[in-house]
């Protein structure tokens, strides 16, 4: 990269805020939201939205539980006048639902705006106009007594046109470009505004401080937005919106910030969509806030709903990392994360409170609407815990601790030479393949148990085999069924072998469970081998584990 050259970048100027007070607050409670997917969203995209894309989004939004909603520009376009009669029309806005509309100071465009709001019940005409010192002095070449006056202009005609509006209107300013604003004069435009307005008890206003362009560390915006807090006539009648765009990268912490120091409500999109890089991710700060104990009061527990109508609507795909809703975010591949997160999953289930414990996982995906499937999924970073983990949560099979690091190599042998992924299906097809029913010298042909005999209650077999292709048939006594066979199996058996571990459990529906045996072995010079049974009779199956274990060991 080629060096800065003298005097092209500046430090943004931090502000002179010593007693500042945000960074001891605690955020309790969920800001007013207010979508603006369907003006600053629809703005940003190559194809605007259609009508009935417009439709199908704002349905999404009050499903979700939005009650402030900015539908659009209706005074810039058809489509976008449109869609508000649409929403009057067809009576398609719920009472408890506000509407919000954008318009500059044009008597033109808020007369053709207030024509487009005949019969809404309540709306927010949000007003705006730049006030940036590079704005003033580059675009619009006026000095600040200029741009008092046009948005005071721009006031005088909203009053005008609510005289004769059937239905309550709410205003909201934007001095736009807030953050190259000086503060002192985004006070002095924005209590100007409210004056006008005639602000009270019954005439609250929103003054919408936006980071049109992210200039600075989210600290400085909440500097910003307490100093504003402080220096803002009528405070207590007045809603401090933000409004924050991501060039940064930091939104999300600048909104969160500046609700910390005073913000009462946030603007923003679903999934970040907005001019250049986006407006801030109200679903990343609406799970921000659940992840904290805090209701955000927004419904996000299904979000690959939300996804399928934001990705068809707008045609923009979902970013695999994506806070949250990404396809990926809950899934991990390293295998030190798949081992916490398999045995934080076990934590979670044994204990008894309901309060979420699990390593690399901040939020439980099934309150999104997510799934366990896809969680841990196994390619050459993977290790053992991750293979168990599919085994157990896919599968039904509960592999034993010492058991799992063979098999997780055999799994990686398999990624190594494959380079990709491995499914489910083929990680299973791998555990069959190598432990189960294994073929070699040794072949059971039956195996019954008789009876228990003699005070100690040993139990009695006879045992069918073939081993190198000859049948035996012989009978032993043990303490078990186990423990017998191998008395029987010993009796032409030429191999020596030690039983160091045995496991079983069930698996599948009660009606038609298997019983799965996991058989450990080690021969003369300690090797270990494992072996695996699965038959509907918990005895046969342990026989069978131990056959394949032997197989494994000797064969």
């Amino acid at each position: 990269m080629k060096h800065i050259h003298t005097g092209k970048y500046r430090p943004y100027q931090p502000i002179d805020l010593p007693d500042r007070t945000w960074p001891s607050q605690t955020i309790t409670k969920a800001p007013v939201w207010c979508s603006v997917d369907l003006r600053d969203g629809n703005q940003a995209l190559i194809t605007p939205m259609s009508l009935d894309q417009k439709l199908e989004l704002f349905n999404l939004l009050l499903q979700l539980g939005f009650k402030v909603i900015e539908v659009g520009f209706p005074s810039a376009s058809k489509v976008e006048f449109d869609f508000l009669r649409t929403l009057v029309e067809q009576k398609m806005i719920p009472e408890d639902v506000t509407i919000q509309v954008l318009v500059q100071a044009r008597e033109h465009l808020i007369a053709r705006t207030f024509e487009a709001l005949e019969g809404v019940n309540h709306a927010i005409v949000h007003l705006y106009n730049s006030t940036s010192v590079a704005q003033r002095k580059i675009v619009f070449k006026k000095d600040p007594d200029d741009i008092i006056a046009l948005a005071l202009e721009g006031v005088d005609l909203v009053k005008k046109y609510e005289r004769t509006h059937c239905g309550t209107i709410d205003l909201e300013y934007s001095p736009e470009s807030f953050t190259g604003t000086e503060l002192e004069f985004a006070a002095k435009i924005c209590n100007a505004v409210t004056a006008r307005w005639g602000i009270g008890a019954e005439r609250p206003v929103v003054i919408n401080l936006p980071a049109t362009v992210e200039m600075s560390t989210p600290n400085v915006y909440a500097d910003q937005i307490e100093w504003m807090s402080r220096h803002l006539d009528n405070r207590d009648h007045v809603l401090i919106s933000t409004h924050t765009h991501n060039d940064r990268g930091t939104s999300v912490a600048a909104t969160e910030l500046a609700l910390l120091a005073g913000a009462d409500r946030v603007e923003g999109t679903l999934l970040s969509n907005g001019e250049r890089t986006g407006n801030v991710d109200i679903i990343t700060l609406a799970l921000n806030l659940y992840t904290q104990g805090v209701d955000p009061k927004l419904d996000f527990s299904d979000v690959n709903t939300v996804l399928d109508v934001v990705e068809r609507c707008t045609n923009i795909q979902t970013h695999v990392r994506h806070p949250y809703v990404g396809e990926l975010v809950y899934t991990a591949f390293s295998g030190s994360h798949q081992d916490a997160i398999n045995k934080g999953l076990a934590y979670q289930r044994a204990k008894k409170s309901d309060f979420w414990e699990v390593p690399y996982l901040p939020i439980d995906p099934e309150d999104v609407g997510r799934t366990y499937e896809s969680i841990i999924r196994i390619n050459s970073q993977s290790g053992k815990g991750g293979v168990a983990y599919i085994l157990e949560e896919k599968f039904g099979y509960h592999i034993p601790k010492k058991m799992q690091p063979e098999l997780g190599r055999l799994v990686q042998q398999v990624t190594d030479s494959e380079g990709r992924e491995l499914t489910p299906d083929e990680i299973e097809t791998i555990f069959t393949e190598n432990y189960c029913d294994v073929t070699g010298h040794l072949k059971l042909l039956d195996f019954a148990v008789h009876s228990k005999a003699g005070k100690d209650n040993a139990v009695s077999c006879t045992l069918n085999y073939m081993l190198e292709g000859r049948s035996y048939c012989s009978e032993g006594v043990g303490n078990g069924p186990i423990d017998a066979c191998k008395h029987a199996l010993m009796k032409h058996y030429p191999n020596t072998f030690t039983i160091a571990s045995y496991s079983e459990h069930s698996r599948g529906e009660k009606s038609c469970a298997q019983a799965v045996a996991y058989m450990h072995i080690e021969t003369v010079d300690l090797e270990s081998f494992f072996g695996v049974g699965a038959d509907t009779d918990i005895a046969y199956a342990s026989i069978k584990a131990l056959f394949s274990a032997l197989n494994r060991a000797f064969g």
